[in-house]
């Protein structure tokens, strides 16, 4: 099963995440540098399905472009495609870090729901 990180290098969450399923021998096939390259609205919009979650969970809501932006105003205003652009206009709103293998994603870092996603056996 080879997984996909959406990440910042100088990210320790992201270093964990890395650090964590190396630890579980879950093979890395692609990192992705969040900043430089977000993923489009459309693959955002594939992950947030598969994810399951609500699309304000993609949002990376202590970071300091969220707050420029008064985000937390704005976004209950907006449509799901709206706030789909906007990630993708700016790595910097989206948490991190996203993993996917492609059916399942998981966006941020707790060991616990890592375990139960990610683990083998």
């Amino acid at each position: 099963m080879g997984m996909k990180v959406y990440g910042y290098d100088k990210c320790g969450t992201c270093r964990s995440t890395v650090k964590w399923l190396k630890a579980h021998d879950i093979e890395i096939t692609e990192q992705v540098p969040l900043f430089e390259t977000p993923p489009s609205a459309i693959e955002l919009a594939e992950l947030l399905k598969r994810s399951g979650l609500e699309i304000k969970k993609f949002f990376n809501t202590s970071g300091e472009v969220y707050k420029e932006m008064n985000l937390k105003d704005k976004l209950p205003g907006m449509s799901q495609e709206q706030m789909l652009e906007l990630l993708a206009s700016n790595g910097r709103l989206i948490k991190r870090p996203i993993v996917t293998d492609g059916h399942k994603v998981t966006v941020g870092f707790k060991e616990e729901a890592f375990k139960d996603v990610w683990a083998k056996g």
